[in-house]
């Protein structure tokens, strides 16, 4: 055996370098991903994979991807009781060698790749262009939105349900069977999550039924699983049966998802039975963990203070401590500012330097290398709202970041932005609507969810000059202070003449649902030259 080239990309899994092509004795080119396990024959007669042969001859890196025009007809399948127009309506097409040809569009709608199968009954396939831009089989027919969306294993799966449903209702088949079905899934997360019910109609094999729970965890009570009634492994086993009623009884009455979790109380001894877990991470100063005993996730902590007394600049400070302690995913929904604000606060941590003022003087080293300790580290996901701050498109991407990018911490500053747009109405019957719909998400994906609300205008003295926060202060009817496993407070005087005092914040804990103690928990001082919080004593020389 004779390798042409190696640490190539793979198409079916996504890896960059897993791939290799590999001659062997008989002259015949094969392609095997050491990720995924998938080998592709490269057939010497298929004038699309004999240029990529010869070109991996000459020059042994990737080739560029060519895009194949193919030659066919649409007909029916009766062997699979497929009419025409159904397959017509996908593009499949039975080409001149008998095969059938499946059309994979990338996310402008154009044909990317094909996937050829070489008997209608079998599975064995060939992949033809680029597949690596390919969205979900049929994706491109349907626009985003809607009632309703269904998610099948297979091509024929696909235009089977389309046919047995009357050719009414958005059918899309995942790309590469049940190993790759959450992967799929996630990819075009914003396409699948855009519809309001997710029907899951999978394989009835183990791997089937695996496959299906997982993706449906991924999009929640959105999700319904098909169960196939025996002896139909998949949709179109009814098909071939003529069994058109009873899928369609199968699918309207599949159930919403709901996942594992009602647990026999006798049976968590070997659980209770342990240590107390550690916190996920602690917070960068020592006074506010021995309160708080630092961040846990599937908490919703709510940081809150008057206006423009720093809390964004708090919650910088905790990012950048949870990027050097946790080797987790974040993301970040400043609402307030713009991604380069928000990219250049972080940054500006690390560089000990506020790296947004355009008087601060750095060098180029230093910025690069506050870019790679940071954003750079490809842990980080930032929201690009365009001033959409809908509560809907908000939930949206807090779940996304949760389940799509795999963020373990999540910031939202701040929710009070959201509430005050003019298209929600009562602004208190919002409050508790974001909060009740943030809370379920993070018991239902176990993130740490940090959020920022503002304050109502305390009587008298205000919070700009130093008045102490507490939970009765929050704005709505009380559901932040009830939804909140912990609210974190900060008060400081921005109106002060001594300049220490200025720009010193306490951090007072108003709720602790986890130890139950709050108050005073420490003092921070910010550095107009750093532009750094640090932990200081009431006596400590600045």
């Amino acid at each position: 055996m004779t390798y042409l080239a190696t640490h190539q990309g793979c198409d079916d899994c996504g890896s960059s370098d897993a791939l290799s092509v590999s001659e062997n004795d008989k002259g015949e080119t094969w392609s095997h991903c050491f990720s995924c396990g998938t080998n592709t024959k490269m057939y010497e007669h298929d004038d699309i994979l004999r240029q990529k042969h010869d070109i991996l001859r000459q020059n042994p890196t990737k080739p560029a991807k060519v895009i194949p025009m193919l030659d066919g007809k649409y007909q029916s399948i009766p062997l699979r009781n497929l009419s025409r127009d159904a397959l017509k309506a996908f593009g499949v097409m039975i080409t001149d060698e008998g095969g059938v040809a499946f059309p994979y569009h990338d996310a402008d709608g154009k044909v990317t790749a094909y996937k050829v199968r070489h008997d209608a009954m079998k599975t064995d396939c060939t992949i033809k262009g680029d597949w690596s831009k390919a969205t979900l089989f049929g994706q491109h027919l349907f626009s985003k939105g809607g009632k309703s969306i269904t998610i099948t294993e297979g091509e024929f799966d696909a235009v089977s349900v389309y046919q047995m449903n009357g050719m009414r209702y958005p059918v899309v088949s995942i790309r590469n069977g049940a190993q790759s079905a959450l992967k799929d899934c996630k990819d075009n997360y914003e396409f699948i999550n855009s519809f309001e019910t997710i029907v899951i109609s999978f394989d009835a094999d183990e791997v089937g039924k695996q496959a299906a729970t997982k993706v449906a965890d991924l999009f929640g009570a959105k999700a319904k699983i098909v169960k196939h009634r025996q002896p139909y492994k998949d949709a179109n086993d009814y098909l071939k049966d003529e069994m058109i009623k009873e899928y369609i009884q199968d699918w309207f009455s599949a159930e919403v998802y709901v996942p594992d979790g009602i647990i026999e109380g006798s049976k968590l001894w070997d659980e209770i039975n342990t240590p107390a877990i550690k916190a996920s991470c602690d917070y960068p100063w020592q006074g506010l963990n021995a309160l708080t005993y630092g961040i846990r996730k599937g908490e919703l902590v709510t940081f809150t203070a008057g206006s423009g007394l720093g809390k964004s600049q708090v919650l910088r400070e905790i990012v950048y401590h949870i990027l050097c302690k946790t080797e987790d995913n974040i993301g970040l929904m400043f609402l307030e500012e713009s991604t380069v604000r928000t990219a250049k606060g972080i940054m500006s941590i690390h560089a000990n330097k506020p790296l947004h003022l355009p008087d601060t003087a750095y060098t180029d080293e230093e910025f690069r290398d506050a870019f790679e300790h940071t954003l750079g580290t490809n842990r980080v996901y930032l929201f690009d709202h365009f001033g959409s701050t809908s509560i809907d498109n908000i939930l949206s991407r807090v779940r996304f970041m949760a389940k799509g990018l795999g963020c373990s911490f999540v910031v939202l500053d701040h929710i009070s932005i959201v509430v005050s747009s003019g298209d929600v109405g009562d602004e208190r019957k919002a409050l508790d609507e974001i909060m009740t719909k943030l809370r379920m998400i993070v018991q239902e994906t176990g993130i740490s969810l940090l959020i920022v609300s503002h304050l109502k205008r305390p009587d008298g003295k205000g919070h700009e000059e130093g008045a102490a926060t507490s939970l009765g202060q929050l704005r709505g009817s009380g559901s932040i202070a009830q939804l909140s496993d912990m609210v974190i407070g900060m008060e400081r005087n921005a109106q002060h003449d001594d300049e220490r005092e200025r720009n010193t914040t306490r951090i007072r804990v108003l709720k602790n649902r986890f130890s139950g103690v709050t108050g005073p928990a420490c003092n921070v001082y910010y550095s107009h030259t750093t532009g750094r919080l640090s932990e200081v004593t009431q006596d400590e020389d600045l």
